[in-house]
């Protein structure tokens, strides 16, 4: 089902190896202001392609690649390949260092009707408008997205594995992961994973904005090419697939923080009493725990005090909206309809338009904004677990926007992607041969 290619990408130049640790960033979306602020001074990062600066930040993009492109910052491989791409890291807590397990290549960008790739949380609109024009001006993604396939046997692994003792790279990211890439070229191997991608369907786990970007760019591409034949180079996408029946796969929670809704403390509580049970905290950095194995919990904090509340279970009977039970009995579908919508009056259509509504993974970060006044007050949230996500691809329906964290991030700037036809061509029957040989073994 799922249609993949091996991938001819773009990277930096030999000569530049030793600073990919400099050259590297965070993704566009989970990147913060200071951070920015120091990738930029370097004029080779990444940040400059994925988070471009400027009043036309695409039209700075497409200049910087065109300058990197001509002054051989960075290179395009002469052959397409299969790229490894192996993180290992470490949650707190935890003595155990896990390592996902992933590869990276072109895989085509299925509209969400055909039902191969699967979607399962919303989007926030202005996001996807942004990686619209940057794919439009540059043709070029400086960062996979993230699928899951399902593959039990690890059929794969084994050919990763050898690649991966060869490394391309092998650093240490802003995240304290090590990452490591590594690249496979040989046709029979890679007509192997051809083969066993091609009967799969492909969870998207995370860059439901870059996907919704490309998926806008081919549609209007096959618009204007009457002789459109589903093999021009717009009609692909770069992602990093890894194995969902793998141990080491996290999801961690995305906490909601909002500013600007002339709401007092107090009218938020006297609000909740109808709906929820309000508890008083007297350790705020204990929420995480104290909501942890609560169904519908929350932690809800304040400048000065912070509470635990929790959904009465009588009242769910009220969850009005139309979506089916794998959406309706996430915590994150109760927070944004009887917290979100009933209680400040933001409708669950509007939420991912929104600019009182803001998405942070770090708890502390979420106590400094409020104590900073950059933010009026934050809901502390759970982590969605695999099971949840699969039930709900496999309802047809989506979570509510930034309901998933997968960690650790892939990050910008190890390889890059280009969707312009020129950086395309390449007889990719080649693999289709060697994938027919062993269809008939």
């Amino acid at each position: 089902m799922a249609e993949i290619l091996p991938i001819k990408a773009w990277r930096y130049s030999t000569g530049l190896n030793s600073q990919i640790e400099e050259l590297s960033s965070p993704l566009f979306d989970v990147v913060s202001p200071k951070q920015r602020e120091a990738l930029y001074k370097n004029p080779h990062n990444s940040i400059h392609l994925s988070v471009p600066k400027g009043p036309n930040p695409a039209q700075q993009a497409k200049f910087t690649l065109e300058s990197w492109k001509s002054n051989g910052v960075i290179q395009q491989d002469r052959i397409p390949g299969i790229y490894v791409y192996y993180q290992y890291f470490r949650l707190p807590g935890q003595e155990r260092e896990m390592c996902r397990k992933g590869f990276i290549i072109n895989i085509k960008a299925y509209d969400w009707d055909e039902k191969i790739i699967l979607r399962h949380e919303n989007t926030i609109a202005k996001a996807v408008n942004d990686r619209i024009e940057l794919l439009k001006e540059t043709g070029f993604q400086s960062s996979p997205t993230h699928g899951l396939y399902t593959d039990p046997e690890h059929v794969l692994e084994k050919y990763m594995d050898q690649a991966i003792t060869d490394p391309l790279y092998d650093i240490e990211d802003y995240q304290g992961v090590r990452e490591k890439l590594g690249v496979i070229h040989d046709a029979r191997i890679i007509s192997e994973f051809i083969h066993t991608l091609r009967e799969k369907k492909i969870i998207l786990a995370d860059g439901h904005h870059r996907y919704e970007g490309a998926l806008s760019y081919r549609k209007e591409m096959m618009a204007n090419n009457p002789s459109h034949n589903g093999n021009e180079a717009y009609n692909y996408h770069m992602m990093y697939l890894t194995n969902a029946e793998t141990k080491d796969l996290r999801i961690l929670p995305t906490h909601r923080v909002f500013q600007n809704l002339n709401l007092s403390e107090e009218e938020i509580l006297s609000r909740l009493e109808k709906d929820f049970i309000i508890k008083t905290l007297n350790d705020p950095q204990e929420i995480e725990e104290l909501i942890l194995h609560k169904q519908w919990a929350f932690g809800l904090i304040f400048t000065e005090a912070a509470y635990k509340i929790r959904l009465k279970p009588e009242k769910f009977v009220e969850f009005t909206h139309d979506l089916p039970d794998a959406v309706k009995n996430l915590d994150l579908s109760i927070l944004h309809f009887f917290f979100i919508e009933r209680i400040l009056g933001i409708p669950m259509e509007e939420q991912r338009f929104s600019d009182q509504i803001d998405y942070e993974r770090n708890l502390s970060r979420c106590h400094l904004k409020i104590s900073k006044g950059e933010a009026d007050f934050a809901v502390i949230t759970k982590e969605i677990s695999m099971k949840e996500v699969m039930r709900v691809c496999e309802s047809g329906s989506v979570m509510p926007q930034k309901s998933t964290y997968f960690y650790p991030k892939a990050l910008s700037g190890l390889i890059f992607g280009s969707i312009l036809q020129e950086d395309f061509e390449f007889p990719y029957e080649l693999f289709e041969k060697n994938v027919n040989t062993i269809s008939s073994l």
